[in-house]
């Protein structure tokens, strides 16, 4: 696999059965490089595998998010056919019925629900201010023409989403038919998510936090509204965060998902409170697993009788569980293996998910009983596509004796008696993981020559509240660690050593590291303390955790969360955890990559560590991607996601090819 092949990748998401579980749904994405932009495409696939998958909607545009009317004869989806804004469309199943438009709105189109009756449908979306960006149908005012933004509240900006402080996200129905216009049932300057409507049709569930201290804290309560509006009623303790309301069957109890902002990191839970409030009960505890994946987005839990389905990670995979929703019994496995399950939904007896191999992308399969079968094979075809190297699993020990889970990918075309260069990739987070799904970088670097190595060190998910919590703030009250930069340091160098020692193949003087988020901190935090490695990538990185408090859409709570006392607090302990203290030490080669829209990590980061190396006079590259946020290696637009691989494989090859 080579850069350009980015540009080659399908993915299939989004999976959701018809009601009488005969038809299932799904999104199938494409990359245009021509164009530069992503292209969706709503396709139908028989349950029965009877027939082969086919396109549902033209695959003009970016059509995705397809739900089912009640009756199983129409599907709503939302579809992207201008430059701004998107389009909610209701379409017949059947030939011969008409596309009509429910309707258009000025931003992003987010979770949608049809009500029980099949007359309306509930949706969020930002709702922005007229007299500051023109009405819904005109192209954005020029920003020298609008007028100033007044900020009084932390939470003010997102990445991805831009300013966020007089663009809340709000709840809204619109009639069906096409003959209303969108009426919002939540107001105020909160940021509202879910949409789910009571079996009677009646009540709508959302979450938000509508509470005077909602920026500080984060707390994220759930909520019931009329479903023609009115006052919501809160359900829910104020405190942790409670999201993705599902309702039950019979409309008396509401699961979510449960996390805690005020002590990082801790696993999700999958929980229920009773419909008209009171105390809640976590339902999965007894897993220690994460139960809502921070980088695979998923979905709210689905009821199937009094039993809840939700995603987990474990171990570098990505599960499909099962619960019961009274408590009276462990979680239990449903889908297992090595492998990533993206997507799930169940209707009508018919359970049908999206799951990805670290060979193959997403792919559509269903599952009865204990037979698996896969219905699409649009991803990767293995004769005409590029070759994937399956990776091989081994274990390191690191200096306290801990053992630490990681992953080797041989280069393409491996020679016997030869040694290659080796790239060691951090993944970001922290509390995230690499796994069992195709992942792109991994196949270009093989391509390109090198072995690849990866690991989930502890802060990582996937093994337990221990192993994460391990790097919190040496000085936290609850669960003290070593901080960034200590025992999860200490893991991935055990990871390289044992690499060197295991795989005769392994150049141990050509080693390269890299990575993204808070593995740019910890490629910037390695070089500062060890020459190991010939040269690094780091790339929108945490560098300096003081700044960072100050400029990140989520640091104000994010850090805190994680070593107890804010930067104003202990100065000093932020600055000992950050790299640049360490701008000395540093003698390696370094990429710096940064987006300039990034929020999440902003580019000062990345200007902080150019700027001290270059005064000392070292060798370092940096490179500024314009447009693009925290996620351009995953969703930036394809031409820039085909161009920094090609950087990174140039500044790699510059410092570690040649011997």
């Amino acid at each position: 696999m080579r850069p350009a092949d980015i540009g080659g990748l399908v993915e299939v998401s989004d999976p959701r059965v018809s009601p009488d579980g005969r038809t299932i749904a799904f999104v199938v994405t494409t990359a245009d490089l021509d164009a530069n932009r992503y292209r969706g495409r709503v396709w139908l696939a028989a349950a029965d595998g009877s027939e082969p998958p086919r396109p549902f909607t033209a695959g003009e545009h970016r059509d995705g998010r397809p739900r089912w009317s009640p009756d199983g004869r129409e599907l709503a989806f939302v579809s992207h056919r201008e430059e701004h804004g998107s389009e909610l469309y209701v379409l017949p199943v059947a030939g011969g019925g008409e596309l009509r438009r429910a309707a258009s709105w000025s931003e992003e189109i987010e979770e949608l629900a049809w009500s029980p009756d099949g007359r309306r449908l509930a949706f969020t979306a930002r709702q922005r201010d007229d007299e500051r960006d023109g009405p819904s149908s005109d192209s954005p005012t020029k920003d020298s023409d609008r007028p100033p933004r007044r900020v009084d509240r932390l939470a003010y900006r997102f990445d991805g989403a831009g300013w966020t402080c007089d663009r809340p996200r709000q709840l809204f129905t619109v009639r069906a038919d096409g003959n209303g216009r969108p009426a919002a049932v939540t107001g105020g300057p909160f940021d509202h998510a879910g949409a789910a409507w009571s079996p009677d049709g009646a009540t709508l569930a959302f979450s938000g936090g509508r509470h005077d201290t909602w920026d500080l804290d984060r707390a994220v309560d759930l909520f019931t509204v009329g479903a023609t509006g009115g006052e919501p009623e809160r359900l829910t303790a104020t405190g942790p965060t409670f999201r993705g309301p599902s309702w039950s069957p019979d409309g008396s109890t509401i699961a979510f998902v449960w996390g805690d902002p005020r002590s990082l990191p801790r696993s999700a839970q999958v929980g229920t409170v009773d419909r008209s409030g009171g105390d809640h009960r976590l339902l999965t505890t007894a897993l220690d697993r994460n139960c809502a994946p921070f980088l695979a987005a998923a979905r709210e839990p689905v009821w199937d009788g009094a039993d809840l389905l939700f995603q987990v990670e474990d171990s570098g995979n990505l599960h499909l569980y099962r619960v019961d929703a009274r408590g009276t019994a462990k979680p239990e496995l449903v889908l297992g293996g090595d492998r990533w399950v993206t997507g799930f939904d169940l209707a009508g007896g018919t359970l049908a998910f999206c799951a990805s191999t670290p060979t193959a992308p997403s792919e559509l399969f269903v599952r009865a009983g204990d037979d698996e079968h896969q219905l699409t094979h649009l991803g990767h075809d293995p004769l005409a596509g590029p070759a994937m190297v399956a990776p091989e699993r081994f274990t390191a020990t690191a200096p306290d004796g801990t053992e630490v889970e990681a992953w080797m990918v041989r280069p393409a075309g491996l020679e016997a008696g030869r040694r290659y260069p080796t790239l060691l990739n951090v993944h970001g987070g922290p509390f995230a993981q690499y796994g069992n799904h195709l992942f792109d970088e991994f196949q270009i670097q093989s391509t390109a020559g090198y072995v690849v190595l990866y690991a989930n060190p502890r802060g990582s998910s996937g093994y337990g509240d221990a192993w994460g919590r391990a790097i919190r703030g040496p000085t936290v009250e609850e669960d003290p660690g070593s901080g960034w930069g200590g025992v999860d340091y200490d893991d991935v160098m055990a990871v390289v050593d044992e690499a060197v020692a295991r795989f005769d193949f392994v150049d141990p003087d050509r080693l390269g590291v890299l990575g993204g988020s808070y593995g740019g901190f910890m490629t910037s935090w390695m070089v500062g303390h060890t020459d190991r490695f010939k040269a690094a990538c780091s790339e929108r990185a945490v560098n300096d955790l003081r700044t960072m408090s100050w400029t990140s859409d989520i640091g104000t709570y994010f850090q805190k969360g994680y070593l107890g006392p804010s930067h104003l607090e202990d100065p000093d302990e932020y600055a000992r955890q950050s790299p640049v203290t360490y701008v000395d030490d540093i003698h390696t080669p370094l990429l710096i990559l940064h987006s300039e829209n990034d929020l999440r990590c902003p580019i000062e980061q990345a200007e902080q560590l150019f700027v001290a190396l270059k005064l000392l006079g070292l060798t370092v590259e940096f490179v500024r991607f314009p447009g693009e946020g925290h996620e351009l290696s995953r969703s930036g637009s394809p031409r820039h996601r085909v161009q920094r691989a090609e950087i990174v494989l140039d500044f790699f090859a510059r410092h570690l090819q040649s011997k």
